[in-house]
């Protein structure tokens, strides 16, 4: 096993994962839409937010337990979806469910995974997990795909409301993003010089949309796929698709992608059990506020009849921290879980999860804090909030 211990903080793993991932791979998990605006805000937004240090206040028996949706979590915070996981290193989705699993927080599972729903259960001895479902126009691929989840051990559904249509991603248009890579000249070039992501490529087979292939009707190939994705995500999501969906499914449902108090209150009426505030990374409406922006107004609004959690530009243990003072009963990282998974495979994943915790707890002691659950927006400084 590597030696991990000199990496201190994400940044560390995100400089070793530009250097070993694919650079279209590395450039559609680091970027956003547009001019990026909302992307940098997600986190530099985290950075205004400034703490209250408290002093002489008894530290022992500190603890970041709590629960999300009843499951009990070791600090708030789950792994969120993230498409083409599986190629920022080879099975990755395997192996960030095995992390997660170890360390005591959930994963969630893309639609636009890389390894499949059956791959996450024959590889992680049927651990519960979460799954992250998309609307397509195929229906009946929706119902089939359900209940696929509900074979797989899945305990939560978990549906992404903000992407009817695809954001306009300008690195991912220019990089020409497929999954597989297509053996260009310019990709070719690059790939040599990522000998460590070929290697892991070459042993393993799972190299395109794990949860499609094979299973829509019309998809056999590479060409057939990219034609049925481009045409699949449905326009015409409605609230009355959430209710059909809810139905269909009958377990733990969250909502995610939800940026404005009209909305907020439109998923705690639909009875679902949490919602996720998220832009999406700041893939998808560029000029939209940051996550940590929109969050407080939404607490305000829903946060006595639904969970609700956030999820963009979370690099730290503070960030978490800062999060659930504002009043997130629960945190989602995806870029933070990425950069350890491209730079060190499961290891990497570990590392990230263990500086996040580290960090929080840390900072929750300097706070005054001994106890996640009573933490509030009393330990940040008024006016930068």
């Amino acid at each position: 096993m590597a030696d991990l211990s000199k990496i201190t903080n994400i940044e560390d793993l995100r400089v070793i994962a530009k250097r070993r991932v694919p650079k279209m791979f590395y450039d559609y998990a680091d970027s956003g839409a547009w001019t990026e605006g909302t992307y940098r805000a997600n986190e530099s937004d985290f950075q205004k937010i400034k703490l209250r240090q408290r002093v002489a206040v008894n530290m022992e028996g500190r603890s970041t337990r709590t629960t999300m949706i009843g499951q009990d979590v070791a600090m708030p915070v789950a792994i969120a979806p993230t498409g083409l996981t599986g190629m920022q290193h080879a099975d990755g989705e395997i192996l960030g469910a095995r992390a997660a699993k170890a360390f005591g927080i959930p994963f969630t599972l893309s639609t636009m995974s890389i390894c499949s729903l059956e791959d996450i259960a024959e590889n992680t001895d049927r651990h519960p997990f979460w799954f992250q479902l998309y609307v397509m126009k195929d229906r009946d691929f929706i119902e089939r795909l359900i209940e696929r989840a509900k074979a797989a051990n899945v305990t939560a559904l978990q549906l992404t409301l903000d992407l009817q249509i695809l954001g306009q991603r300008h690195k991912d248009i220019k990089n020409g993003l497929t999954a597989p890579p297509k053996p260009t000249i310019k990709n070719l070039i690059n790939l040599a010089t990522k000998p460590r992501w070929c290697m892991g490529m070459l042993g393993t087979k799972r190299r395109t949309f794990g949860n499609i292939a094979g299973h829509a009707k019309g998809v056999k190939d590479l060409s057939s796929l990219s034609a049925w994705t481009s045409e699949q995500f449905d326009p015409a999501l409605s609230w009355a698709d959430v209710e059909w969906i809810k139905k269909l499914w009958g377990g733990k449902l969250i909502l995610k992608g939800i940026m404005d108090v009209e909305d907020a209150r439109l998923a705690a009426n639909s009875g679902a059990d949490a919602l996720i505030v998220s832009n999406h990374g700041g893939r998808q409406l560029d000029g939209a506020p940051s996550s940590i922006a929109a969050l407080p107004a939404i607490v305000e609004a829903v946060g006595s009849e639904i969970e609700v959690w956030m999820d963009g530009g979370v690099r730290s243990g503070q960030d978490v921290l800062k999060a659930r003072a504002l009043g997130a009963r629960g945190t989602m990282i995806g870029r933070s879980f990425l950069y350890g998974l491209g730079a060190h495979g499961q290891e990497g994943v570990t590392r990230a999860l263990q500086i996040i915790h580290k960090e929080l707890d840390i900072t929750m002691a300097f706070c005054g804090r001994t106890q996640i659950d009573t933490v509030d927006s009393s330990i940040l400084l008024p006016g930068t909030f």
